[in-house]
């Protein structure tokens, strides 16, 4: 059994819904459909789940909301009418769009959850009436109702192993399809949490290991991944086979076409996962599979760079031999709750780098001013333009020279990288540069690894 992922660009139009549903019913392995939010029919178009975003935000404002409702529902209307459905059909899906203001919510956070939910939660119920009235056996299956039970933040929710013991307990029928609504679950309490956003790729992971899935598509609009930024570099290769832990290092670092957390219940069912194109479903795509018996074809997979990040550089003579330095500056970010991503150090001095995500100006002067009055370094300096380069390939363990062959081809091209780290694995190189170096450096270490 397959289970099958479509984004949100899969799935904006009455078309779009055409192709998806051709390439379900061409493979009698792929049963159990998982389904984004209508997305952007074009680039001057808005996503449902933006709609429902402001439909939530008219209600918590106690606005008229009349025509946000008319304008989400013509979006299934929309695609209903291009498979022949009637209006009474459909009405379902406006009475669940008007009753949502009417539910009870622990808070505005929750509101917000359940609102944007319903983005997956009525394409799912829209496409499974599609398919029964083309008299395809299918089944709308809610999170509800399949137990999948999530804790966390109301926006930002986190799978309970419960939920694999409640799905591995549902009963498929060789001959039918079930469609799943991807990006949210069910609290114990049983209110509506939501995955971070692109969640719907969690939700596909989720299914293949609840269902022991042989593999899990997630079908999205590009042919795979590439090995790098198509916007840096021009037609970059697009990378045939890849591991588990090589898509989590490129991911951090800017791979944004698979969500990276889906990956973590793909492993704990070492489920391949093959991402593809929804227009060229023939295209093999990229498949990530688990490490064991992985022969990798390049010496490096993948080379990405992010730009939102800042750093804090700290001197200080003999702090290698001042007991607790660390523990002090890593105290005062725990008070104002500011998560770090690297601490790369000297004998004398230390630099942590951060994302900017979790920072404001106020807050960058506090944890300066704490450190500098607790800590006391000779030097102390806020630098803003930090990017984060990774270099990632399983081939890495056994080349030799992998490191010094990047830095020369930067040094060779005037680059001189602020602070560089091999990851214990020996699959991935961090190098941090200025951001305006960022993407001439992801330029010039692909050219020199697969040109």
């Amino acid at each position: 059994m397959k289970v099958v992922k479509f984004g949100g660009s899969s799935l904006a139009s009455g078309q779009s819904v055409e192709q998806a549903l051709n390439i379900i019913l061409n493979d009698p392995e792929r049963q159990v459909i998982v389904v984004s939010a209508p997305g952007k029919r074009n680039n001057a178009d808005t996503k449902v789940t933006d709609l429902l975003i402001k439909y939530a935000e008219q209600v918590l404002k106690h606005e008229e909301t009349d025509a946000i409702v008319k304008q989400i529902f013509a979006r299934y209307q929309e695609i209903g009418y291009f498979f022949g459905l009637n209006d009474e059909k459909l009405q379902i899906i406006q009475n669940i769009l008007l009753a949502l203001p009417n539910q009870n919510y622990p808070d505005n956070n929750y509101l917000m959850a359940a609102f944007k939910a319903h983005g997956e939660r009525l394409n799912a119920r829209l496409i499974a009436l599609i398919l029964q009235h083309e008299n395809i056996k299918s089944r709308f299956l809610d999170p509800v109702d399949a137990g999948l039970i999530v804790t966390g933040e109301p926006n930002d929710a986190l799978v309970n192993p419960e939920s694999y013991l409640n799905l591995d307990q549902i009963k498929i029928d060789p001959n039918e399809k079930i469609i799943f609504p991807g990006f949210f679950g069910i609290t114990p309490s049983g209110n509506i949490a939501t995955f971070s956003r692109g969640g719907s790729d969690i939700t596909g992971a989720i299914l293949a290991r609840g269902f022991h899935a042989n593999i899990y598509e997630n079908f999205t609009d590009v042919n795979g991944i590439f090995a790098a930024n198509p916007n840096i570099v021009m037609h970059p290769i697009s990378i045939k086979k890849m591991t588990y832990r090589e898509m989590r290092e490129l991911s951090y670092a800017g791979f944004s076409v698979f969500h990276d957390e889906a990956l973590i219940p793909a492993i704990q069912g070492q489920i391949p996962i093959n991402v593809k194109n929804t227009q060229e479903p023939d295209n093999p795509g990229t498949m990530i599979v688990p490490e064991k018996n992985f022969s990798p074809d390049n010496t490096i997979t993948g080379v990405t760079s992010q730009k939102h990040f800042s750093a804090l550089y700290l001197h200080k003579y003999l702090l290698n031999k001042e007991a607790g330095f660390t523990l002090r500056i890593l105290q005062i970010l725990y008070k104002h709750n500011i998560p770090y991503e690297h601490m790369p150090s000297g004998i004398d001095d230390i630099t942590i780098i951060f994302n900017n995500d979790f920072l404001n100006d106020q807050l960058i002067d506090q944890i300066c001013n704490e450190i500098q009055a607790t800590i006391n370094p000779d030097q102390l300096e806020w630098i803003d333009d930090y990017a984060i380069i990774m270099v990632v390939g399983e081939g890495m363990k056994k080349t030799p020279g992998v490191s010094r062959q990047i830095l020369d081809s930067l040094a060779s091209q005037g680059i001189t990288p602020r602070m560089i780290n091999q990851g214990a694995s020996q699959i991935s190189i961090m190098i941090g540069t200025k951001k305006e170096k960022a993407d001439k450096a992801v330029k010039i270490i692909y050219q020199d690894f697969f040109n």
